[in-house]
Formats: C-alpha cells, structure tokens, sequence
C-alpha cells in the first residue's frame, strides 16, 4: 500500500483569482475620472469659440523665431 503524499497548491492560485477583493480607490478613482470628464462634456456653457491667433499658432511662431537667432 503506497502512502499519499500532498502537492501544494500553485502560488498564483493562492495570491489572488477570482475571488481576489480590490481595495476602494481601484473602484474609486476611474469613477471620479470617468464623472470628471463627463462634466466637462456635458457642460457647454464653459465651451469657448476659437480664437483668429489659436495658442499652437502663437508657440510654432516664438519656436520660429528661436531658431532664426
């Protein structure tokens, strides 16, 4: 008669899984970002008309004239 021996478990089976519990702020901060960029979508009264000299057009221009020096 042979004796039984025991195997052990395998450690990813023991660190977490299915049933592995997060803690709060995994939950907690997609939550807020994702309401945070709701809010700036659904707000359209803080959505401002582009202006003739946009901001990119300003800094291509100093960029330009760095290089010129």
């Amino acid at each position: 008669m042979s004796a039984h021996t025991q195997t052990r478990p395998h450690p990813a089976a023991q660190r977490g899984g299915v049933g592995a519990l997060l803690p709060w702020w995994a939950l907690a901060l997609p939550v807020l970002a994702f309401v945070g960029l709701l809010l700036l979508i659904i707000n359209p009264s803080d959505a401002h008309a582009a202006t003739d000299d946009p901001v990119i057009a300003q800094l291509a221009g100093h960029v330009r004239q760095l290089l010129v020096r």
